[in-house]
């Protein structure tokens, strides 16, 4: 089941500079920063109230974010819904007869998560996440 907006993800040329602004000029804490290998982006949390911002550097010119990069410039890439099973919501969406992304959960900087093609979300692309407790893997 969804619950909550987990994040908005922004894609951004520098983490680094935008953490200027974000964490540095509007105060929002950061609660995780991890390149995440598979994927080419480097990724970096800040909460804000119950929910979290996400900026997304690309670290590979190979991947979607870089070429979203590429094509539309800095900005808002996806939003996420926290799940509180990424696999039976990403199943509940394929027997709707869904565009999917990911056809089961991987790990991403938000726990488990899988991505729905905008082609099904009137344009946005949209993530769900189940996160995983710190600690287990």
């Amino acid at each position: 089941m969804l619950t909550k907006i987990h994040h908005v993800g922004i894609v951004v040329r520098s983490a680094d500079a935008a953490l200027a602004f974000y964490r540095d000029t509007l105060g929002l804490p950061l609660t995780a920063d991890a390149v995440i290998e598979d994927q080419g982006v480097r990724g970096v949390l800040l909460r804000c109230g119950p929910n979290e911002i996400e900026l997304l550097e690309p670290t590979r010119d190979d991947t979607g974010v870089a070429r979203f990069l590429a094509a539309r410039g800095e900005g808002m890439h996806h939003v996420c819904f926290e799940s509180t099973d990424v696999a039976a919501d990403l199943a509940a969406a394929r027997e709707k007869g869904l565009q999917l992304i990911d056809q089961a959960p991987r790990r991403g900087l938000a726990g488990m998560i899988c991505f729905l093609h905008p082609k099904s979300a009137h344009g946005v692309l949209v993530e769900y996440a189940t996160p995983v407790p710190e600690g287990h893997a």
